[in-house]
């Protein structure tokens, strides 16, 4: 059994291709019809997070304004806007893509493999490629191992 790719989450070689998420998916390669690459949704968990951080802030904000009085509530809510102005300008709240490979398996349409990382997806696409054109039928490999 040849192996064209090997990690962690992924294994792929020329009958299965593995991806160990929360669970073990195992697909035949020779099942797999109409295989496509997605570009997935954005996750919007950063702007969510932010949302919720501010809404705390703030809450914090007029809890110590009526606790410990005035000067305590404009000093803390003038920290939950310099927080929220920071995050809002932060590069890292942009939304992230999710990349899936989509495939028709025994006739139903299936994500068989998902990831944010664009260079792991590249490469776990790249080798699952190669596998499925080694699979296709009448093939020769020549007795030559894959590179």
């Amino acid at each position: 059994m040849r192996t064209y790719y090997r990690s962690r989450e992924v294994l792929i070689t020329d009958e299965y291709f593995v991806w160990r998420a929360s669970t073990t998916q195992i697909v035949p390669i020779g099942e797999l019809r109409e295989v496509r690459l997605v570009r997935g949704e954005a996750s919007r968990v950063g702007i969510v997070a932010m949302a919720a951080t501010t809404a705390g802030l703030v809450t914090l904000a007029g809890a110590s304004w009526a606790v410990m009085g005035q000067l305590a509530g404009y000093a803390l809510a003038a920290t939950a806007t310099a927080i929220a102005a920071v995050a809002v300008r932060s590069p890292r709240r942009r939304a992230t893509r999710v990349w899936n490979v989509e495939a028709t398996l025994r006739g139903s349409r299936v994500i068989i493999y998902s990831s944010p990382d664009l260079r792991v997806f590249n490469q776990v696409t790249r080798a699952l490629r190669r596998t499925i054109e080694v699979n296709q039928p009448g093939h020769d490999s020549y007795g030559l191992a894959a590179a």
